[in-house]
């Protein structure tokens, strides 16, 4: 789920307002549709959220953008934008979530990042800290539009006057150079300090525990976590993240077993586990079977998680756990797509490849294009070669030098062989084209669009600051 979809907001005006009107029924409940979109019920916190934010209700229209905007539908994504702009009016709050908004538009143009980086300072200075982080990632972001910041300095400053938010800032941008496993002391200091005020730091000592392969540290982390989940001092989703780290295989040796049992205590009261195990056991055949893992799907969309068609589109797609069925995965990822991008990925190479008995090549150059700028290489080479290959569209080398150059610079295995074929066959009007369509994409995505596209995605906000 989309960070902007994971974050309820509480207002002190509007908890006063409802708690009044308790014990009336069928009033609509800022406070249930928080702990609802917390538990990933968004039906229930879409009715309660609707109904707020009809009254005039500024912390409910902010909860109903947040949804808007975790669907990857442009017509839903428009109104959520238009609710922070109507909420930004009142509150520093809206105008973070605007500015963050704004700064992680797909297609934004430099007004808009400009117009970001307004409301974001503008929030921060009247004391929304959580406008910090995504503040710092624009910077990161588009170093061309502000080439007179240093975002080291100004993250120095700032935890020079102590914000937790500026330490967070910080190790985010140590993941952004790839020095995070040289700065893993000073990110477990950071995050004892503030662990029970930013619950993301929960995550960030998994984080290193893992790397380290510190088994004795990780065991009592997930003691302290549990503790602190069951008593709710730690929301859901910050378990399912700590349980995602266990099972990474890029972060020392995984713990699949550990993840699976952290999602299984959870799952019962967020969905969102369910669908957290049946990808796991996707990763990990070893932990069941797949009646197990259809169970565990079935019970995914039964509550409605949009991973869950994500998850049976890709098994009807590749065969490896049931019978490739082209047709099947195509209706499941078209489900998943509006707010899973990488359902683009699977349903552009379904396309490609002709899978449903012809090319299409339209539809797979939009359905990837959608992808890739959502920070999937894969689906830069899919679209290198989609225009290299000619299968059903005709060659087109600029088109396939531009994407190609991108998989390869993600360090894609493929792109490498792929670019020396393409070198010599670019003729001089060809390479000028190329490169002109290089910099357009280059600027559509950012200048350091793959080093922080999941971070703009997923920016863990601290809670109760």
């Amino acid at each position: 789920m989309n960070a902007l979809a994971q974050h309820p907001l509480r207002g002190v005006g509007l908890a006063l307002a409802v708690s009044l009107a308790a014990g009336c029924a069928g009033l609509p409940d800022q406070r249930l549709a928080d702990e609802a979109m917390a538990r990933g019920d968004l039906a229930t916190a879409q009715a309660n959220y609707q109904a707020l934010a009809t009254l005039g209700y500024t912390d409910a229209q902010i909860g109903l953008a947040d949804l808007q905007a975790a669907n990857g539908d442009s017509a839903a994504q428009a109104r959520a934008e238009k609710l922070y702009r109507d909420a930004a009016e009142t509150s520093p709050r809206a105008r973070a979530r605007l500015g963050k908004w704004l700064a992680a538009k797909p297609g934004a143009s430099e007004a808009e990042h400009r117009e970001a980086e307004q409301l974001l300072t503008r929030a921060f200075a009247e004391g929304e800290d959580s406008a910090l982080v995504p503040l710092v990632v624009l910077y990161l972001q588009y170093p061309q539009t502000w080439p007179d910041v240093n975002p080291q300095q100004r993250i120095d400053q700032w935890r020079a006057q102590g914000l937790p938010q500026a330490d967070l800032a910080q190790i985010i941008l140590y993941r952004t150079q790839g020095t995070y496993n040289q700065h893993l002391g000073e990110v477990e200091q950071v995050c004892q300090r503030w662990l029970t005020r930013m619950d993301v730091c929960w995550m960030e000592l998994a984080t290193v525990y893992q790397i380290q392969g510190n088994a004795d540290k990780q065991k009592a982390h997930l003691d302290r976590l549990r503790a602190a989940h069951k008593t709710g001092h730690v929301p859901p989703e910050r378990v399912e993240s700590v349980a995602q780290v266990l099972a990474d295989a890029n972060l020392g040796k995984p713990d699949p077993q550990a993840a699976q049992a952290l999602l299984t205590e959870l799952a019962p009261e967020f969905p969102a586990a369910w669908v957290d195990l049946a990808k796991l056991q996707y990763d990990y055949p070893e932990l069941g079977d797949v009646k197990q893992m259809l169970d565990y799907l079935k019970k995914g969309q039964d509550a409605a998680q949009p991973r869950a068609e994500l998850l049976l589109g890709r098994l009807y797609y590749d065969g490896k756990w049931m019978p490739q069925d082209p047709q099947k995965a195509e209706q499941h990822l078209l489900k998943a797509a509006p707010s899973e991008p990488q359902a683009h990925y699977f349903l552009g190479q379904i396309y490609r490849r002709g899978y449903l008995g012809k090319v299409y090549p339209q539809k797979a150059a939009d359905h990837l294009l959608i992808a890739a700028r959502a920070g999937s290489a894969s689906a830069d080479m899919a679209l290198a070669q989609l225009w290299s290959q000619g299968r059903g569209v005709q060659v087109d080398r600029a088109a396939a030098y531009v994407f190609g150059t991108l998989a390869q610079r993600q360090q894609v295995p493929a792109a490498a062989d792929l670019m020396s074929q393409l070198e010599p066959q670019l003729q001089p009007a060809e390479r000028s084209q190329a490169q002109q369509l290089l910099k357009r994409e280059e600027q559509a995505r950012g200048a350091n669009w793959q080093a922080t596209v999941s971070l703009m995605q997923n920016e863990q906000e601290a809670q109760n600051l």
